[in-house]
């Protein structure tokens, strides 16, 4: 008989792979690894969102993760196109070298 793993340890992996995002974007000055680490972010909230809906047995929690899988995919094509458009103009993805409002 198997036993369920505990709702803490579900959290504590969401912690760490939300810090891990956390730490990637204030840290990191490319583009590509910026977006990356936001994505890293929405699935820890999305692992926590499921991890709450098992354990107290209602879909509601499942549902938001269906809504935050939808904004990611929206953000994936907006956000993609950006730094590809970001690419094209500057030879570059690093944030640094992107100053669009000076004149």
């Amino acid at each position: 008989m198997e036993m369920p793993v505990p709702l803490h340890h579900y959290l504590i992996l969401s912690g760490i792979l939300f810090s891990v995002g956390v730490v990637g974007v204030l840290s990191r000055r490319n583009a590509i690894i910026i977006y990356m680490c936001i994505e890293l972010m929405l699935n820890a909230v999305n692992l926590t969102l499921i991890a709450f809906s098992r354990q107290l047995g209602d879909l509601n929690g499942q549902l938001f993760t269906f809504m935050v899988m939808a904004v990611a995919a929206a953000e994936a094509a907006v956000g993609l196109g950006i730094i590809i458009a970001l690419f094209r103009n500057r030879q570059s993805v690093d944030v640094d070298d992107v100053n669009l409002l000076k004149g």
